[in-house]
């Protein structure tokens, strides 16, 4: 049977790996403030590596949201029914929550930080912003995301058509994204602005999802960490796997901590480097992981964490404005441990907020899509078989 004629599962523990990847974007801005005014803190050391051991949220966010697309549109025709109604689950569950997004975090900052502009100038910033993915600094990633759609039915085209290019898949997304950093670095006088807000800057994620989302029946026992999967090579491979992760994510936090605490001066080039090996490795480990916890964890407790991977996207977008208000109020004493319990409440509150936020839209509010894409109605009961691409991909 060809690899396209295949039937394609659902694989529910991706709900645990959305659930890990909101966790870690979560992590990251609800210290990102401590890593700068904390930097003479004895902890200091633990809030640089929040900050950055769990960088992991937006590029495993991009993996899957290429590997559903792929798992779920390579067996079938690509035609024009298939295209009208893969771009228009783009544009109401996608496009349309990124430009509501976008008008409320720009009206908020306007309130808050420019409320003397006038109104034909804050228009034509909002207009640069949207077209740019700036309208608040998360939302690039939704932009990056609409570029990638903008994409996929020439890569999915070309996939199938000559299904040998799926082998140099993952190969050329490193190519794609590397000449895309190394030209914009060193080969253009001006470098591009606000590079990461560019879909080539992540090939390398989104290929790779490509490549294992087609290939995952073949992959999923070298993949899926399980004794009736074991043999002596998936054992020495994991290993590697994981001591290799380990090790890049230490030094992508060591290599922060140096410039941040010491003024070490390192090249940007191998900030991107050490981050895109700990990013790739990732994505891989988070996957494995997740099958683990389906396991082993109780069932309401994994039932728990998917829903919440099953909410990520509205939690991701709406995170930053708990962040916002939390910090209205900072904690006002010299109390080193109260201190600490402010940053960590930070963090706590965007998580629990949001996902109350977004799950009571997501039961009692007619037309959620609008704000937060495509909400389940239900609660989401621990890792029951769902159709992938019923979920939003991000």
């Amino acid at each position: 049977m060809s690899l396209d004629l295949q039937k394609r599962d659902p694989i529910p523990e991706l709900s645990l790996v959305r659930a890990m990847a909101i966790i870690g974007v979560l992590s990251v801005h609800s210290t990102s403030f401590a890593t700068v005014e904390m930097v003479n803190s004895n902890y200091f050391f633990l809030y640089n590596f929040f900050n950055i051991f769990m960088k992991i949220g937006t590029t495993t966010f991009i993996f899957v949201s290429s590997f559903v697309l792929f798992y779920n549109y390579y067996s079938r025709p690509l035609d024009k029914q298939l295209l009208a109604s893969f771009y228009k689950k783009r544009l109401l569950y996608i496009i349309i929550p990124y430009l509501v997004f976008s008008l409320f975090y720009f009206t908020i900052s306007h309130y808050l930080y420019y409320s003397d502009r006038s109104l034909s100038t804050e228009i034509h910033l909002f207009i640069d912003k949207i077209l740019t993915g700036k309208a608040y600094t998360h939302l690039y990633f939704v932009f990056i995301n609409i570029q990638f759609y903008l994409m996929f039915p020439f890569f999915l085209w070309l996939m199938k058509k000559y299904s040998r290019t799926v082998i140099w898949a993952v190969p050329a997304g490193f190519v794609l994204q590397w000449g895309f950093i190394l030209f914009n670095k060193y080969g253009l006088e001006t470098p591009v602005a606000n590079r990461g807000s560019w879909s080539f800057s992540y090939f390398s994620y989104y290929l790779l999802g490509a490549a294992l989302g087609i290939y995952y029946p073949k992959l999923k026992a070298w993949i899926i960490i399980a004794r009736n999967h074991a043999t002596a090579v998936r054992i020495v491979t994991w290993t590697v796997l994981w001591t290799c992760w380990i090790a890049a994510g230490l030094t992508h936090a060591y290599l922060y901590y140096e410039t941040r605490l010491n003024r070490a001066a390192y090249n940007t080039t191998l900030f991107d480097f050490v981050w895109n090996v700990h990013g790739i490795l990732t994505t891989i480990v988070l996957l494995q992981l997740a099958f683990i916890l389906s396991r082993k964890l109780p069932k309401v407790l994994s039932g728990l964490i998917a829903r919440l991977g099953v909410l990520s996207f509205g939690v991701y977008l709406i995170h930053p404005f708990f962040l916002l208000i939390y910090r209205q109020y900072p904690l006002d004493t010299g109390t080193a441990w109260l201190l600490h319990l402010w940053y960590l409440g930070g963090f706590f509150i965007a998580l629990v907020a949001s996902w109350i936020v977004v799950g009571f839209f997501a039961r009692y509010v007619p037309f959620n899509w609008i704000a937060f894409g495509n909400l389940p109605k239900k609660q989401h009961r621990p890792l029951q078989p769902v159709q992938p691409e019923s979920r939003l991909e991000s």
